[in-house]
């Protein structure tokens, strides 16, 4: 199970994405595609096309991560998201359930307390 700080963001790319790409290919898909600074520490996740393996980039504060997971058996079940956006984003549990192979679709979750972040003074 991955932890994260409550400020970091996760970013999924829906669009295909070739395995082959490295750490600066995938910062500037994280940029073009996903339209993020790849250098803000958030959480940037992409698949490829069999859906057998995924990478995570991230950057830690002093240089890029790269977390790749590739599956011995199976493939990974991404949510169906009905329109064609190319960025998606997610919470650590939903990122978390898919790489243990839970599809999100079938899972049903209860109501839980989320805080409202206040937006003016008054």
């Amino acid at each position: 199970m991955l932890s994260l700080s409550p400020a970091v963001r996760i970013f999924l790319c829906t669009r295909i994405t070739d395995m082959r790409c490295g750490f600066y290919r995938l910062a500037m898909l994280a940029e073009t595609v996903l339209q993020e600074d790849p250098y803000s520490g958030h959480l940037f996740v992409f698949f490829n096309r069999r859906g057998d393996r995924c990478k995570v980039l991230y950057w830690d504060r002093t240089g890029f991560c790269l977390i790749y997971k590739c599956l011995e058996q199976g493939v990974f079940r991404l949510p169906c998201y009905g329109n064609e956006q190319e960025r998606r984003k997610m919470d650590i549990t939903d990122l978390s359930l898919i790489l243990e192979g839970i599809e999100l679709d079938a899972v049903h979750r209860r109501k839980r307390y989320t805080r409202v972040p206040v937006t003016g003074t008054v």
